[in-house]
């Protein structure tokens, strides 16, 4: 089980030195967790369709060249945001074609690396589409050219994950007045542009509303065909966003969960016409991921016991600043990386920030922390660790991957921690003298 592999992981940790007084964080990998979650998405589409689907991961969630790697050796390909994702999936060996390039501001350079690379795009918006054109008219495109529609079915629970709200600055509004119009002619006008794309959330969105956006880019789809007279969109992005469970180790909803209300609510989409893409990030790395953070102090003020550790915001940045959004489970362990026992005590888990908001947990019952101890912070894989915010030039944490094996716990460098020299570096270290 995930939970008996992390206890084990924790402790090899602590007993292999990967958590010391000169690197008092560093972050975990579950491989087998990884690999367990791409198996499952794929067998997930693989039930509902024979068509071809390109499961793309996306980048932003976890940036690390060994985990787009192990992806793509696990048939996942990558979906981009930018340059330095690209960078990334080119580093992990992710060939062109199984790359997706996304962004709501794609420069024309950008667009004429990706289309006469190979990379298939889905433009944001009808300007974008008008750039397209002009790089079209030079070049024939190599690549699978998409058009992002949001299909404005409303938000979910969070709303600055929900991106198909009426005023989403993502896509082609689908609802505005006279939108469907210009959408359908603006692909008709383009036999080149075959595919759809819509994303409506992430975290706090219900399958249900998922499914429903799904659907409408899929009834889209079948109109341009129709006015078409053959089928000009042959595949639907249907982007990613399934939500994650933070309240415990239970992996719920699933990826077959989704898959089959898909083909509960839009049968069509899944009788063999159309081609399918998906760009789930966090759904497949937060359950593997778990970040440690030696426990540096403890005190008490107002009869509260609070617990001075080194992660905070720099490796938690959005539970820090919308905690009710996005709670964490926090694990104690002693100094050895046992679990740590005892009557639960209601107590603050604080971060080493300067600013009286960095906290991991506020008023959280936990066996009560001892000076020397290590928190573990659960379910991080995926916008935790791996996106460090530079707050007091706190450096980034190693990432390290873990297998277990007959003979205890194995570890391999993801990332090595930050060192000094390359905080003053990215700070302007080589022009000190540039103000004066």
């Amino acid at each position: 089980m995930a939970s008996v592999r992390r206890d084990q992981a924790v402790r090899a940790a602590v007993e292999q030195g990967l958590l010391t007084e000169t690197e008092p964080v560093t972050a975990l990998l579950d491989t087998a967790g990884i690999r367990a979650s791409a198996a499952a998405l794929r067998a997930a589409f693989q039930e509902i369709t024979d068509a071809p689907v390109l499961h793309a991961f996306a980048v932003k969630a976890t940036p690390l060249v060994p985990v787009l790697r192990l992806l793509h050796e696990e048939g996942i390909g990558a979906e981009v945001a930018s340059p330095g994702e690209l960078a990334l999936a080119r580093a992990a060996g992710v060939p062109p074609g199984r790359t997706v390039f996304d962004s709501p501001a794609k420069t024309l350079a950008e667009l004429h690396t990706a289309l006469t690379g190979g990379i298939a795009v889905n433009a944001d918006n009808l300007q974008e589409l008008g750039r397209i054109d002009t790089l079209v008219q030079v070049t024939p495109p190599a690549s699978p050219i998409g058009l992002r529609v949001n299909a404005q079915i409303g938000a979910g629970t969070i709303g600055a994950l929900s991106t198909a709200t009426a005023t989403s600055k993502f896509g082609i509004a689908l609802r505005d007045e006279g939108a469907r119009d210009r959408i359908v002619r603006a692909c008709l006008d383009r036999p080149w542009l075959t595919r759809l794309h819509t994303h409506s959330g992430s975290q706090g969105m219900p399958l249900a509303l998922m499914a429903e956006g799904v659907r409408a880019v899929y009834e889209l789809a079948e109109e341009i065909n129709a006015g078409a007279g053959r089928q000009q969109i042959d595949t639907l992005d249907i982007g990613g966003g399934l939500p994650v469970n933070f309240a415990s180790d239970d992996e719920t909803p699933t990826f077959a969960d989704y898959a089959r209300l898909l083909r509960r609510e839009v049968p069509g989409l899944f009788d063999g016409r159309y081609g399918l893409v998906t760009e789930f990030g966090r759904s497949l790395l937060a359950k593997h991921g778990t970040l440690l953070a030696r426990v540096e102090y403890t005190k008490t003020t107002g009869s509260r016991p609070i617990a001075i550790t080194h992660g905070g915001a720099q490796v938690a940045t959005r539970t820090v600043y919308d905690p009710t959004s996005w709670p964490v489970r926090v694990a104690a362990y002693d100094a050895k990386g046992r679990s740590r026992t005892g009557p639960d005590v209601v107590q603050d888990v604080a971060g080493p920030a300067c600013f009286a908001g960095d906290l991991l947990a506020e008023a959280r019952s936990l066996p009560l922390l001892e000076q020397g101890d290590v928190v573990a912070v659960l379910d991080t894989g995926a916008y935790y660790f791996t996106n460090h915010y530079a707050y007091n030039s706190l450096a980034r944490p190693a990432v390290h991957g873990f297998r277990s094996n007959p003979d205890g716990v194995a570890f391999t460098t993801v990332r090595d921690a930050q060192t000094l020299d390359e905080i003053v570096a990215e700070s302007g270290g080589a022009h000190a003298e540039a103000l004066l």
